[in-house]
């Protein structure tokens, strides 16, 4: 049996930027901040270590990150490990490892964290923010890699 599978919980890194596939479908892909927290035990100090995660959904998920996330939202990501490898113009081979969102779920809206040039009309009221759970209509391994724009 194998198994791919990921959670994440963090804060998108930059606002999601969408495109769409020459089959018409829409990709979104964000930059997604986790970190761990641990104690040293030679020294009892507080350690922190931080990752940065490429997110790429597609669809309906995308649209919706579009609408609702923006740079400093808490998000989780219940998604795969995608590598994909392709020619650069030298003749390289070059590799970009990303989770490929399944569902998502948001987290509580901090204003803090919230971009300060976009109005606040545009942002939904606590109320009508869902909480998202997307099953994909179409199935992310039928989009093939070379179709995405970035």
């Amino acid at each position: 049996m194998n198994l791919n599978k990921i959670f994440l919980i963090g804060r998108l890194t930059r606002d999601p930027e969408s495109r769409a596939l020459p089959s018409g479908q829409t990709v979104s892909n964000f930059g997604l901040a986790t970190n761990r927290v641990w104690v040293n035990p030679e020294n009892n100090e507080k350690q922190e270590q931080t990752e940065f995660h490429n997110i790429v959904a597609f669809g309906k998920l995308a649209d919706i990150c579009n609408k609702y996330l923006k740079k400093g939202s808490l998000v989780m990501i219940e998604g795969r490990i995608q590598t994909r490898n392709w020619q650069d113009q030298n003749g390289g081979t070059k590799y970009r490892t990303e989770i490929v969102a399944e569902r998502l779920q948001m987290g509580p809206k901090s204003s803090q964290f919230a971009d300060k040039s976009k109005t606040t009309a545009e942002e939904p009221k606590a109320e009508e923010v869902p909480e998202i759970q997307v099953e994909e209509d179409t199935p992310a391994d039928e989009v093939k890699t070379e179709d995405i724009p970035f």
